[in-house]
């Protein structure tokens, strides 16, 4: 087990932040000599995810030192959406509600190098960013909102190649006729889907000149590693060119 370090980073993060140790006290509820008293014995481990979910850092580093101080890729969120950051208002730290809510961002990748097998994993460093109204309109849990990147052109003209997308893994459900993100033996795909009699899938592309409808029986959903990311409810399109101007 690794030793909690953390003392003297937590004394660090209060005074680039100018929070006393008497209004970070209040804030968590506790007596001002318990914080203090952090300063040298460290965070005690069951305080360790709120204290750095407050500061905005990541409680590995903040317990041990190691890998990545900044935690905004790992989306700490609490159930509403909210995001916290370092505000000092006389000593005192506030809930700072974004406009936008920033949403982590997962790619297809090969497994291992030389390899043709990928898998579908997090990118972190990319995400995504939309505004919380369009989540909160379809009623989208925040925590539950994922951006990818659409690949080829089975979905033009409807969804372009390199496109954004945006996909709520809360809804997996299938309804008929809406476009869903799966991952199908490691490849990330995004299709219309429809379910059929006796458990049987249908994959269709907007793009169907080129991309004929795939069918799937229950044992090959099972046997292809098909199955469900979520909902894409948000995609964007950049224009492929400027339009030129006129009597230049």
């Amino acid at each position: 087990m690794k030793k909690n370090t953390s003392g003297p980073r937590f004394k660090a993060l209060l005074e680039a932040a100018n929070i006393t140790t008497t209004g970070f006290a209040e804030f968590l509820d506790t007596a001002p000599q318990n914080v203090h008293n952090w300063y040298s014995r460290g965070v005690p481990a069951h305080c360790m995810e709120e204290v750095a979910r407050k500061l905005s850092v990541n409680s590995d580093w903040l317990k041990t030192g190691e890998g990545l101080k900044d935690a905004r890729h790992l989306r700490l969120l609490d159930d509403s959406g909210n995001t916290f950051d370092a505000q000092a208002i006389r000593g005192v730290y506030t809930v700072v509600e974004p406009i936008d809510i920033e949403l982590p961002f997962y790619k297809e990748v090969i497994t291992a190098p030389g390899s043709n097998k990928t898998h579908v994993i997090e990118d972190r460093e990319q995400c995504l960013r939309l505004p919380r109204s369009h989540l909160d309109f379809l009623e989208i849990n925040h925590t539950d909102a994922i951006g990818a990147a659409m690949i080829g052109n089975s979905m033009a003209e409807k969804i372009d190649d390199g496109s954004t997308l945006a996909i709520d893994r809360g809804l997996t459900q299938i309804v008929d006729g809406e476009i869903y993100a799966i991952e199908h033996d490691g490849m990330l795909r995004i299709k219309y889907l429809h379910r059929l009699p006796g458990n049987s899938l249908r994959l269709r592309s907007h793009n169907r000149a080129d991309y004929p409808d795939e069918i799937f029986r229950p044992a090959q959903i099972e046997e292809q590693n098909i199955r469900v990311l979520g909902w894409v409810f948000w995609w964007s399109t950049l224009n492929k060119r400027r339009p030129p101007l006129p009597f230049l």
